[in-house]
């Protein structure tokens, strides 16, 4: 069986080595250059790859794998598909070889987070289990190396696009909100189904986790057919088989034995945080995991990198790294669990924002905007009516300094960009990484 791998970053990566693993014969075919360590390990395992898709036609592949990163409406992906080469997801690819049970998590914003909580939840307890997919390590490069018995996956819509028969055990949808809508046509409808996608292999026997209090969640679930057991997660309604929140406590009600917790003690702070909580708990309750290792879990959990992680506290001034926030919705969530004085650094690669939600917010809680971007128009456009203090940086360097002066003792220098970050940065990791280098050079 040949194997086409299109794309040589992580996904396109752990897809070959998985494909080489399983003895079958694999091309990794990239439009541009490809980075030389990948270059290293892909000639360790004998796998043959290309920079331009010249040879990937001649290779006349029985499967192509694309990497989420790479557009449908690419033309070397039109063509294979056009004559009629099955085309699937790196994730779909590695479900087909794993005998693990897969807890999948999506959304718009708090996949990342919630992930690693489910993750550490099951670790703490003893599972045989590997977190990765779109956090981390790829799903097919952690199944290279070996099976587990539990996969704790981030999956984006991008990833979900391209799936057949990939089938979580237990599905999480967080949130949907408009994000990558450049992707779908400036379509939301072609967005939520693409998050949708989760639930459309699972049976009665699986299970289907969701925020109820999304406005697009509540309507899809409510006209859909979904054959898993569904658990409703919800901030002001209470439910017999789900979680909710009730005299500033997190219920967990899902089996004869409920359980709760004052959400003062949670390790994440914050209504979204509470949402995310509350998810992984009732993903924990179906794993039957105990109630207190559970509770122990929720309030010892270390957030992820580059989600409002602390960075440093200098003269009084304290610095939060939130690259990981690339849409609008995420920054929202980011300046309302910010109770100080806000010096907000934003911008980058804009995905067709409305900041018009940012609006209020940003007029009760900004003092000072630092726009990180190469083409920063828009953001100056909109909110320099609100806060006239507002200026332009090229690199993390100049952000940082500018920010830095805008700021006085008991104020939060912010990096919540609310866009992608690849005008001057190689990902939001390399933003948040150069911006943290930056901080402690001050």
């Amino acid at each position: 069986m040949k194997i086409l791998v299109l794309g040589a970053g992580e996904s396109g990566l752990g897809a070959a080595l998985l494909a080489k693993s399983k003895g079958f014969k694999v091309l990794v075919s990239d439009s541009v250059k490809i980075k030389e360590e990948v270059k290293n390990v892909l000639n360790k395992a004998d796998i043959k790859w290309e920079e331009g898709h010249s040879s990937c036609f001649d290779f006349n592949p029985d499967l192509v794998v694309k990497s989420p990163g790479i557009p449908g409406s690419v033309q070397v992906v039109r063509t294979l598909k056009s004559s009629g080469c099955p085309l699937v997801s790196e994730v779909e690819f590695a479900s087909r070889y794993t005998k693990g049970k897969l807890i999948a998590i999506t959304g718009t914003n708090g996949k990342t987070t919630t992930s690693s909580l489910v993750y550490h939840i099951l670790k703490k307890a003893g599972f045989d289990v590997a977190l990765g997919g779109n956090i981390g390590v790829s799903f097919a490069k952690l199944l290279a190396e070996r099976d587990y018995e539990y996969f704790v996956l981030e999956v984006s819509s991008f990833q979900l696009d391209d799936i057949e028969k990939f089938k979580p055990h237990i599905a999480i949808l967080l949130n949907i909100t408009p994000d990558h809508l450049d992707r779908y046509e400036y379509d939301m409808q072609q967005y939520i189904d693409a998050k949708f996608k989760i639930t459309q292999n699972q049976d009665d026997r699986d299970h289907f986790i969701y925020t109820i209090d999304n406005e697009y969640l509540e309507n899809e679930v409510a006209g859909k057919k979904i054959k898993a057991i569904k658990h409703p997660v919800s901030y002001q309604r209470k439910f017999e088989n789900g979680a909710f929140v009730e005299n500033e406590r997190i219920k967990i009600n899902i089996t004869d034995k409920p359980f709760d917790m004052s959400i003062h003690e949670l390790a994440l702070q914050g209504r979204h945080n509470a949402y995310n909580s509350m998810a992984a708990s009732i993903a924990a309750r179906i794993l039957e995991i105990r109630k207190d290792l559970i509770r122990e879990s929720l309030s010892d959990f270390q957030n992820v990198e580059h989600r409002l992680e602390f960075v440093a506290r200098i003269h009084g001034i304290k610095f939060i790294n939130d690259s990981k926030a690339t849409n609008v919705n995420s920054t929202w969530y980011a300046l309302e669990s910010t109770s100080d004085p806000v010096v907000w650094i934003v911008g980058g690669v804009d995905k067709g924002n409305d900041y018009s939600i940012l609006k209020e917010l940003v007029e009760e809680k900004v003092k000072a905007i630092v726009c990180l971007g190469v083409d920063n128009q828009k953001l100056v456009d909109f909110f320099q009516p609100i806060v006239p203090n507002i200026s332009e940086a090229k690199s993390a360097d100049e952000a940082v300094s500018q920010a830095y002066r805008w700021a006085q003792s008991g104020d939060s220098v912010l990096l919540s960009p609310a866009c992608a970050s690849f005008d001057l940065f190689d990902n939001y990791e390399d933003r948040g990484h150069q911006y943290k280098r930056a901080i402690r050079a001050l």
